[in-house]
């Protein structure tokens, strides 16, 4: 390509990234839009002035750019009046509200059992004051509601009775609720939408008779559809980076229209009426995958496509992209922090611009179609990575690999699956068809499988934006080494520089995968039951039954909480019990929201505690404030709620406390941060006897109940505690007391990780990674 293609291709791209900072400035800090729109507006002036007196390309650029921001920031700006009512009428969160709405958003199950909807407002009633209009809102419903919602799908009419919760900077939704009932007022709004509803519902109840897992991921990669794909799956499909399968996206709108086009080019159509023909299918897809704000964006983008191909211009993919970027963002500005949109964007973006040199690179290594096929996944999993670390800090070490392995069995598990879904009237040609996309699909459950089964395949990264730059400065090096020509000294260096460089990130961090995910668990008892994680001063102490595992508060720090999990291969959770919301309790929540099913906590002491249950609530997590005689299954054992009592105050002294026994475990009790008080009646509320081990009260402060440790007469006392602790935890006290009754102490200051276990002949032994003791 010459470089002054090269430049007409790339014209676009500051009117996109202007219009992309731009909105994302304007829904964050909504009072700065009408600035910025002034600002854009005035850009535009200029920009046509210069175009006028100098005819320069430059001077255009900067004048669409302009106008790319004025349009953005007029459409928040205009919005903006509509918000700010909501939020005067319903100021805060923890507020009830009765809302009439249209879903307008799939249904989306949590890990949890919960549901959550995008709807339209058309009533938001609070007391007695209303307010009419539409205004975009999110429901999450308890999944003890959720029953009622068995034949509610987009389009339908709701009314709901719900409590708000705290929104998200940059939040699309005016409103975000917590339903405590959802009436269904209306069927689905139009024809069309109904008889969408019912082709997914019947693809999703053909492929519910085939095999899983393959048969959960049918409707998925065919409509979009995930209904059927429980937690387990899902977070194969997460840590093996296939989740995008199951995700309708432009790969699928792209299919769905190149079939359309050719089916047309063969009855002999012209240019234009096959682009009317690919438009005309592309509309019903989406109509029938749900026309959701990420279902259009990806329509949209393949809409554009079409328009460059009947303009005669499909090889400026670049600009194209641009376009659909700024389109989009003109039509809804919320996409702007939107993390499917930005890792929609730059997956498209470093197809067109990295894969092809991608390719050239790897064909010196390797044949031609090994590399054209090995690029596509590498550049998506180089542009991508970087922004998948916000969510999850770790590199999934076989993604590619993964995506290679999956990527001629997804367009067929596509094609199959739409077919079925189209031929719901013939259900013996429906099954026929979903039996033919169940072999791809169980093809691709396989490999999520088994590339998820690998020890140390997930590298442990750094979080936050540091965690974005230095995976942004890995993947650039790759492509450097790779794609990088030899011809020029200059360049020769640069690349030797970018492969050494590169080679010690990887090494460093490969070791350390290594070390955390594969050799950790080698350093371990395999038997373990009980284990406090070496967190600090805090407590994070996991617990398992087969494989299902608990842990009991998350400690101070979300890296030290991460590294412990990698250590003994935890990657979901079952149950979290969250004692109370003192930091050194909670403060490395950020490390297991997205990983656990059910959540158990204490009375909430504030908005911030509660802005952290909401955060666990959002990514799939069943909460439950704890009261006493609660209970539940963990593997074989089971768990018990003994403290707090129903009107006990937030702090300390409402710890929850959990008795959990069976399933072959030591019998244990673990005593949050309880006083001696507290301690006092909790013997009174529960006939209480001898344990295994006891997690020990407050890191082993000296306000304790001693007679609670006689009756309990623990055969191992577990004291998570930090070094050198400013507090002088554990106490002589306590320790005098463990000592009196013959306990063997395991504190995490001195040993380091602790375990416990109990053999088939019933005796319990303890381990200490820094000092092994005796089996008692």
């Amino acid at each position: 390509m010459t470089p002054e293609r090269r430049t007409r291709l790339l014209r676009l791209v500051p009117a996109a990234a202007s219009a992309w900072a731009a909105a994302a400035l304007c829904v964050c800090l909504p009072d700065a839009s009408g600035w910025v729109a002034a600002c854009g507006v005035g850009a535009t002036a200029v920009g046509i002035v210069l175009v006028a007196r100098t005819r320069r390309a430059g001077a255009a650029v900067f004048a669409v750019a302009g106008l790319a921001v004025a349009v953005v920031a007029a459409h928040v700006v205009i919005a903006q009046p509509g918000r700010d009512a909501v939020g005067q009428l319903v100021p805060g969160s923890g507020r009830a509200v009765v809302v009439d709405a249209v879903v307008a958003g799939k249904l989306e199950a949590t890990s949890g059992g919960e549901v959550w909807f995008d709807a339209l407002a058309q009533r938001v009633s609070a007391g007695e004051r209303t307010l009419e209009g539409l205004h975009p809102v999110r429901v999450g419903v308890s999944a003890a509601e959720v029953p009622a919602l068995a034949e509610v799908d987009i389009g339908t009419s709701v009314s709901v009775h719900a409590s708000t919760i705290p929104r998200d900077v940059g939040e699309r939704a005016g409103l975000v609720l917590r339903a405590h009932r959802v009436e269904v007022a209306g069927d689905a709004a139009a024809a069309p939408l109904a008889l969408a509803s019912s082709l997914r519902r019947s693809l999703v109840s053909s492929a519910s008779t085939l095999p899983a897992p393959g048969a959960a991921l049918v409707p998925g990669l065919a409509v979009g559809d995930t209904s059927a794909v429980d937690a387990a799956l899902d977070a194969q499909m997460k840590a093996s980076s296939l989740s995008h399968l199951t995700a309708v996206s432009g790969a699928n709108c792209a299919l769905v229209v190149g079939i359309a086009y050719g089916a047309a080019a063969l009855c002999g159509a012209r240019r234009g009426m096959r682009v009317a023909v690919a438009l005309v299918t592309l509309g019903g897809f989406v109509l029938l995958v749900t026309p959701e704000p990420s279902v259009v964006r990806a329509g949209a983008m393949a809409a554009i496509a079409m328009l460059a191909l009947a303009l005669g211009r499909a090889g400026a993919g670049l600009s194209v992209l641009c376009l659909a970027v700024v389109t989009l963002l003109a039509v809804d500005p919320w996409l702007s922090v939107s993390l499917g949109f930005a890792l929609s964007t730059v997956a498209t973006s470093s197809l067109l611009v990295v894969a092809r040199p991608l390719a050239a690179g790897l064909s010196r290594w390797m044949p031609r179609p090994l590399a054209l096929g090995l690029s596509v996944p590498l550049a998506a999993q180089l542009a991508c990575g970087p922004l998948l670390v916000l969510v999850d800090p770790h590199v999934p070490l076989l993604g590619v690999v993964a995506n290679l392995l999956a990527a001629p069995a997804a367009p067929l598990a596509t094609l199959a699956g739409f077919a079925a879904c189209l031929f719901a009237p013939l259900p013996w040609v429906q099954d026929g068809l979903a039996g033919i996309a169940w072999l791809p699909a169980s093809w691709i459950a396989g490999i999520a499988q088994t590339v998820a089964s690998f020890p140390g395949q997930r590298m442990p990264w750094l979080d936050g934006m540091m965690g974005v730059a230095a995976l942004a400065a890995v993947s650039a090096g790759v492509v450097v080494v790779v794609a990088g020509g030899t011809e020029h000294p200059g360049r020769r260096m640069f690349r030797v520089i970018a492969g050494l460089v590169l080679a010690v990130v990887v090494g460093v961090g490969g070791g350390q995968s290594v070390l955390r995910t594969v050799a950790g668990p080698l350093t371990l008892p395999a038997e373990w039951a009980v284990a406090a994680c070496e967190i600090g001063q805090g407590d994070a102490v996991l617990v398992r039954s087969r494989a299902a595992v608990a842990l009991i508060d998350t400690g101070p720090d979300p890296a030290l909480l991460r590294a412990c999990l990698d250590r003994f291969g935890v990657s979901q959770l079952d149950l979290l019990v969250l004692t109370h919301f003192d930091l050194d309790h909670v403060g490395g929540l950020a490390a297991v929201v997205g990983r656990v099913s059910r959540v158990v906590h204490g009375p909430p002491d504030g908005s911030d505690a509660q802005r952290e249950l909401d955060s666990l609530a959002a990514a799939g997590a069943e909460l439950h404030l704890a009261e006493p005689s609660m209970q539940g299954l963990l593997g074989d054992a089971r768990w018990r709620v003994l403290w707090p009592p129903s009107e006990a105050a937030p702090g300390n002294d409402a710890s929850v406390v959990v008795d959990v026994r069976g399933g072959a475990l030591p019998t244990m009790l673990f005593l949050g941060d309880l006083s001696a008080e507290a301690q006092r009646g909790l013997q009174r509320a529960n006939p209480l006897g001898r344990y295994d081990v006891v997690k020990v009260a407050h890191h082993g402060s000296a306000d304790q109940d001693a007679r609670l440790y006689a009756m309990t007469h623990p055969v191992v006392g577990l004291i998570p505690v930090g070094q050198d602790n400013d507090y002088g935890h554990p106490r002589d006290s306590l320790l005098s007391t463990l000592t009196s009754l013959g306990t063997a102490v395991a504190r995490t200051d001195e040993n380091g990780v602790v375990a416990a276990w109990k053999d088939e002949a019933g005796y319990v032994h303890v381990w200490r990674e820094r000092e092994v003791g005796a089996d008692h």
